[in-house]
């Protein structure tokens, strides 16, 4: 990540240091040669097809990626977010090394020059274009690019480095596109294709329907038998394929929330502190030793600031004081030290120099100085930035950095672009060093307001914890296996199920939990208790392993429990249908069995086979295709639905118009395109089903 990763908030074009480090980690020689083969499976995070991914590069990936998503979403990393990067970084390495070896298969490659043509023909790779565009014109800037491959070509040098990562990519993304274009070229629609979809969408049927409610037939009239569950087991046993091993798991949570106790000693400490900040002769140093954030004392605009303080400081004049007020788990309070008007975001560039490396603060200053002297005469900006700058995030982009409002920047350098006006060349000092900043536009001008917020977070005190870790303790010291469950009913605690725990969860039905809790879940044996009590923010946590259901079909005994209301419903349809079938025996018309079971026919219209919900009921595909199967007036037999077990009489069809000419040719088209859009992801689907792959994330996160 770039020095200035950590200077803003968005997802600016980092040509070399985020995506294309992903492409090229994934394409590179990832396993050291000279490593002992166990050693390498050791500290693999996974392989695919005996491909191995070794945790350090991947670690590394990982980080670059959850630092791109914190750019782009504000705030800072959160477990939440960690996790979702490395499962971003693991689709990758598994997409990209499946779609490798299709490539390998098959013979493609990129011809010489092909791949000149790409880098400096006259119609370049996109990401040529992306990358070597003007920032200032908005045009491609050939002699950019030139620069940049003249750099390259001399070696040794990060560009020369960057530059490689940039052609692997650019020559991945090409073989991709051939494989996607051979894909394409496999996949049509006939005409009798077109017809059937125009048929399904535009055909109405309107029918009558007769239906016997599984819930008609009480459960306790009927007895399940091990035949029933094996009969529905068969049925749908692709439905009860695991993706990846999951494990059930039973736990009890001991509250560790702050008391009111507590809530009341927060609320006294800050009224406390809100009387010291009135009075206070240096508020920025005030806040600083005394909030638990240690919010910067800058100007914010609004929307910044939590909603409560947002909706008073814009209101009240400099020197007041307000609060406390309660936000998201915390007491804050505010002095307003100064209002002014304030352009709403600036659009900036900017060269950064690195202090150390250019001998200290002085030279650095002296060189800063020359190089705004550069510009102010005239001198391209955007190759000075190339040249000089040490931020890679914005120097590939001519040091661009986009337009961004207030809140995005470390405080000088926000200071100086929000304080200056449009065509202004500043240099400011930050602890990512010295700074050339060009003003290229300001937008908007919204009052602002400089305030110091002291905020005190609600946390329980050592009185809450203690109590609640004290019954934790006990339950874990006295609880079994065996008796994990009427043990935690003796104990007056609530025993909780997960049944299909994943090894890279973050929580427990919606509740946070540590990473290290789930290690041990995937780690311990069936039926084993937790070898400590595990604790969250606001819980002590016991649990216990209860089910362990392997990768790929689940046998009948783990997935018994989860299918009893369907096999009653089985069972039940047995009976139903027998029941309808009698009725429908000898009935010329479906109003004629509805009379002898004492029930009366529903009449519906309108429907159509792609859309299959009877309507104010439920989705019935069955039942419906049974309708567009019939002739008219004539009852069907028993059909068992998702709602119970139905009967059906067309009344009449509406046929649509004919298709002709350019309708046709439109509705062709559309069928095309949504069956490539699919054909990839089915494609890609049976790629993943039929590669080995061993995911061991657990062992490192």
């Amino acid at each position: 990540m770039g020095i200035m990763g950590s200077l803003r908030n968005r997802a600016g074009l980092v040509i070399f240091v985020i995506g294309l480090a992903i492409v090229a980690f994934l394409l590179g020689d990832i396993i050291q040669s000279g490593t002992p083969f166990w050693a390498k499976k050791q500290n693999q995070v996974g392989n695919v097809n005996g491909e191995g991914i070794d945790y350090n590069l991947f670690n590394q990936q990982v980080e670059q990626m959850s630092m791109m998503y914190q750019q782009q979403m504000g705030g800072g990393e959160t477990p939440q977010l960690k996790n979702f990067a490395i499962q971003q970084v693991w689709n990758q390495f598994i997409s990209k090394t499946l779609i490798d070896e299709e490539i390998d298969k098959i013979g493609l490659t990129v011809g010489k020059q092909e791949f000149n043509d790409l880098i400096t023909g006259p119609n370049p790779s996109p990401q040529i274009l992306q990358n070597f565009t003007n920032p200032q014109t908005g045009q491609f800037d050939r002699n950019f690019l030139n620069q940049i491959i003249n750099e390259a070509k001399n070696g040794g040098s990060e560009v020369a480095g960057q530059w490689e990562t940039l052609l692997e990519s650019i020559r991945s993304q090409r073989l991709t596109e051939k494989y996607s274009n051979l894909l394409k070229n496999a996949v049509y629609v006939t005409a009798l294709e077109v017809e059937d979809e125009y048929t399904a969408k535009n055909k109405l049927a309107n029918f009558k329907y007769l239906l016997l409610d599984y819930s008609s037939v009480k459960d306790s009239e009927i007895k399940l038998t091990d035949s029933d569950y094996k009969e529905y087991y068969n049925k749908h046993k692709s439905s009860f394929k695991n993706t990846e091993e999951t494990r059930a798991v039973e736990y009890v949570l001991f509250d560790a929330s702050p008391s009111a106790r507590d809530t009341a000693a927060t609320l006294a400490a800050i009224q406390n502190l809100k009387t010291e900040l009135a009075a206070s002769t240096n508020d920025s140093l005030f806040a600083t030793i005394n909030s638990d954030t240690k919010h910067p004392v800058t100007y914010v605009r609004k929307g910044q600031v939590s909603p409560a303080l947002d909706s008073v400081i814009f209101n009240v004049p400099a020197g007041t004081t307000v609060g406390p007020f309660y936000s998201d788990g915390a007491y804050e309070i505010a002095k307003v030290i100064a209002t002014k008007f304030s352009p709403d975001s600036v659009k900036a560039s900017h060269i950064l120099l690195n202090i150390a490396a250019e001998g200290g603060l002085e030279k650095a200053k002296a060189k800063a100085d020359s190089i705004k002297g550069l510009i102010q005469k005239g001198d391209n900006f955007a190759a000075l930035a190339v040249e000089f700058s040490q931020d890679p995030g914005s120097k590939a982009n001519g040091g661009d950095l986009g337009t961004f409002p207030r809140g995005q920047m470390v405080g000088p350098f926000e200071e100086a672009a929000f304080g200056g006006k449009p065509g202004d060349v500043v240099v400011v000092n930050s602890q990512f060093g010295i700074h050339i900043i060009r003003i290229e536009k300001q937008v908007g001008n919204s009052k602002i307001v400089k305030a110091a917020i002291v905020d005190k977070v609600i946390n329980a005190g050592k009185e809450t914890t203690d109590a609640a870790f004290a019954k934790a303790n006990e339950f874990f010291s006295e609880v079994t296996a065996a008796n994990f469950g009427e043990f935690a009913s003796q104990k007056s605690v609530r025993l909780n199920k997960a049944e299909r725990v994943q090894a890279m969860d973050n929580t427990l039905n919606g509740e946070d939990a540590p990473r290290e809790l789930f290690r041990w879940i995937f780690e311990a044996d069936q039926n084993q208790i937790s070898d400590k009590i595990y604790e969250t923010d606001h819980n002590f946590i016991v649990a216990k392993v209860a089910n362990i259901s392997p990768k790929g079909i689940q046998p009948l005994e783990h997935v018994k429990n989860d299918i009893e209301q369907g096999v009653r419903n089985l069972v039940k349809a047995r009976m139903l249908k027998e029941k309808m079938n009698n009725a429908l025996n000898g009935a010329s018309s479906i109003d004629q069995a509805a009379q002898k079971i004492g029930k009366s026919a529903i009449a519906v219209e309108n429907v159509v086979l792609a859309n299959p919900v009877i309507p104010g009921l439920a989705l019935e595909s069955t039942v419906v295709g049974t309708v567009f199967g019939l002739q008219p007036k004539q009852p069907s037999k028993a059909i068992e639905g998702a709602q119970g077990v139905y009967a059906v009489q067309v009344d009449n069809f509406v046929n649509p118009k004919e298709l002709v000419g350019s309708e046709r040719q439109a509705q062709q088209k559309q069928m095309l395109t949504s069956k490539e859009q699919r054909a990839w992801g089915a494609i890609f689907q049976a790629l993943q089903n039929n590669a080995d792959i061993d995911d061991n994330r657990i062992r490192f996160y």
